[in-house]
């Protein structure tokens, strides 16, 4: 009797010793709990950035300057050519100066137009093709004033009106040359002026039509 109680007593020490050594177990909350990804698992990126759309421009920002074919199609007669080109064009020295005594490829009546501004050729190919959208019957056409030394040669535009010849010429730096001239019968009463009147006195082999 006396072991048995013994063995209960030994029993119930042992059973005391061995809970007090276990380690308490913590129960997390669903509050302390962290989300922590496996490892085959892709870590979620961040939305995308929202884009603020641009402003579009409003029409009037956006349209154009009036263009050479519009602007000239309002024109009646050579005189409104003359008066843009008396209140809008100008010389253009640094150009003439660059190509003195040679000739450049002329510019485009579209870009001369642009610029507002010209040499000898490209005022003379412009006039042409103005005065030729203006009325046909104008007939302007590119004349050479043929100097010697050659490199000297100039370009104007002629055209007719009531059976005359004029010539328009803003391509050149001289004032007494500047401007519209005539009316004359033939090319060689442009010569006459020409010769009486340019500052600097050149030899002129001839006043011919471009081809």
């Amino acid at each position: 009797m006396i072991k048995i109680r013994r063995l209960r007593y030994l029993v119930f020490i042992i059973c005391i010793l061995v809970l007090l050594g276990c380690e308490r177990t913590r129960v997390r909350t669903d509050r302390e709990r962290t989300y922590r990804p496996h490892p085959t698992e892709p870590i979620p990126s961040k939305p995308p950035r929202l884009e603020t759309p641009q402003e579009e421009p409003s029409p009037a920002e956006s349209l154009p300057a009036k263009t050479y074919a519009e602007t000239v199609s309002k024109w009646k007669s050579y005189q409104d050519l003359v008066r843009w080109m008396e209140a809008e064009f100008s010389f253009d020295m640094d150009r003439f100066r660059k190509f003195e005594k040679t000739l450049p490829p002329p510019r485009t009546p579209e870009e001369t137009g642009r610029l507002k501004s010209g040499i000898y050729i490209d005022t003379a190919t412009f006039a042409k093709e103005t005065l030729n959208r203006i009325n046909p019957s104008y007939r302007a056409r590119i004349v050479i004033i043929i100097m010697r030394p050659y490199g000297y040669n100039h370009y104007v535009c002629s055209f007719r009106n009531d059976g005359k010849i004029f010539i328009m010429d803003y391509g050149t730096p001289y004032k007494e040359m500047t401007g519209v001239h005539g009316p004359y019968n033939s090319l060689e009463g442009y010569r006459e002026f020409y010769e009486k009147n340019h500052p600097i006195k050149r030899p002129i082999e001839a006043v011919i039509y471009s081809k």
